[in-house]
């Protein structure tokens, strides 16, 4: 016997044992009932038809019975024996082999990547910690908030409320630039004019909230930084506002040079439109509707052409709405000083840039949905600054990165521009609202040039991403305890 028929032999005889079935032996035979047919050779799904009993074929959805309909009875018989017995051969070898060549699914190797079941959990295991402690509350304070009277008190005693009504006042400027844009776009006023009006409208914004939240005695430390952080938003906004507006105009004056018949700046539906919205060219975009949409949209770089989402999701809004209502319930229920500083900042950064942040998009329709990257994967602090706060670091890349470049300065000085630029709303955003200046904010962000360098050059990998982490871990919260320090010894005259 040859090496090839004594590989095949076993296989061979385990084939041809009779297995018991319905209908007779349960080994298969030939049509001519003269010898068993071996099992391991494939049947004919279609043998060829007996002169004398034939079976007209007719139409039918199912390929199974169609082919059936042109068998004879023994054929169709001989034919479910075959499939019965390869269905038998299949469940046997599937008991005899269970195992197949993997990775585990916590392994980086397997390609695993979806973990939205412990992210629920997560959820779950937060809502039924804080059930107890919010339903105590109730229980034992009552509704502690009447939005009636708290509108109520509002109206009738306004000047209690000077944050609230300071934003209400930005809309001076809102409108401010408006108007300096219209004017410009029909030429009543020459472009000198019109960037000084720019300048004196972002310089005032700087300088009027702050010095309202210094000069008003009734202004808390919250309202101030809220205030504050909505005006700096603002100006952000404001100045995108006038220099993607300037672009327009330049474009448009360079077409009217070359005699061409289009004076707009050019649209980007193509490319970022949706079918169920209109799109714009310059300066149809200078309208009230336009502005206060940029104003409320969650980014800072402006475009006469948003993406747009085709619907509003109710679900996806729902489930918005209730992260931004438990997060804070989540962190009022925390001690002061007994929860790592860092894990609040990691619960305010899912609150703000996740929940409400989606949130407003989504009721606006905003198609561009990405707020930040996996900064959390960060193997260098330029990496980490740039993807934690992608709506900021657009409008650095856009508004002052890539200009200083195209001016001739060079990278590592317009990166360092951009972190003094930072370090200085960091300062703006903490001390004028403290109503002290310490500077710690300021240092801590200019301290992140030389740690960027430091890391960039001498590690990598997971040394680099834990370099990250640490000075997340420790750089924050030490700023934060300083500023705790000197509020509380300044007002207090001590820390304990």
């Amino acid at each position: 016997m040859s090496d090839r028929a004594e590989m095949r032999g076993p296989v061979s005889r385990r084939r041809r044992t009779t297995i018991s079935g319905g209908g007779g032996s349960g080994a298969v035979k030939q049509a001519n009932g003269s010898k068993w047919h071996d099992a391991g050779e494939k049947l004919p799904l279609y043998p060829a038809k007996a002169k004398t009993d034939e079976v007209p074929r007719q139409a039918s959805n199912n390929g199974k019975v169609d082919r059936e309909m042109g068998m004879s009875g023994q054929q169709q018989q001989l034919a479910k024996r075959t499939r019965k017995q390869r269905s038998l051969v299949e469940d046997i070898n599937e008991k005899l082999s269970c195992h197949v060549l993997q990775e585990s699914l916590l392994s980086s190797a397997s390609g695993y990547s979806n973990y939205r079941g412990i992210l629920n959990w997560c959820v779950v295991m937060l809502v039924l910690s804080n059930a107890r402690l919010f339903l105590e509350n109730i229980i034992k304070y009552g509704i502690l908030v009447d939005p009636i009277q708290v509108v109520s008190l509002f109206l009738k005693d306004p000047y209690s409320w000077p944050a609230a009504c300071l934003i209400i006042v930005s809309n001076v400027f809102i409108l401010a630039a408006l108007y300096t844009e219209r004017r410009l776009a029909v030429g009543t006023i020459t472009q000198m004019t019109g960037l000084i009006f720019h300048i004196f409208n972002l310089t005032s914004m700087l300088i009027f909230p702050s010095a309202t939240v210094l000069i008003v005695t009734s202004m808390t430390p919250v309202g101030g930084v809220l205030s504050l952080g909505i005006y700096t938003v603002l100006f952000l906004k404001l100045y995108s506002y006038q220099d993607t507006n300037r672009w327009c105009r330049e474009i448009r004056q360079a077409k009217a040079k070359r005699l061409t018949r289009s004076y707009s700046c050019p649209s980007v539906a193509q490319s970022n439109g949706s079918a169920g919205h209109t799109h714009v060219s310059y300066p149809g975009n200078l309208t009230h509707r336009d502005m206060y949409y940029f104003v409320f949209a969650p980014t800072l770089c402006y475009q006469l052409n948003f993406p747009r989402s085709p619907r509003i999701r109710i679900r996806f809004l729902m489930r918005r709405l209730f992260e931004m209502w438990m997060v804070p319930t989540i962190q009022n229920s925390m001690k002061p000083f007994q929860v790592p500083n860092h894990l609040i900042w990691l619960i305010f950064f899912y609150w703000f840039f996740h929940s409400s942040m989606n949130f407003v998009a989504e009721l606006l329709q905003f198609g561009d949905r990405e707020f930040y990257k996996d900064w959390w994967n960060s193997e260098t602090v330029t990496y980490f600054w740039a993807n934690w706060n992608i709506p900021v670091h657009k409008w650095c890349l856009r508004h002052f990165y890539k200009p200083m470049l195209r001016k001739g300065v060079n990278k590592f000085l317009a990166q360092t521009a951009v972190f003094l630029m930072s370090a200085f709303f960091h300062e703006y955003l903490v001390s004028v609202p403290l109503k002290m200046f310490r500077l710690w904010a300021f240092m801590g962000m200019m301290a992140q040039v030389p740690l960027a360098w430091f890391v960039g050059r001498f590690l990598n990998g997971n040394y680099g991403n834990a370099a990250v982490w640490m000075s997340l871990i420790i750089g924050q919260p030490v700023a934060v305890l300083m500023y705790v320090h000197d509020y509380y010894v300044i007002h207090y005259g001590s820390t304990t």
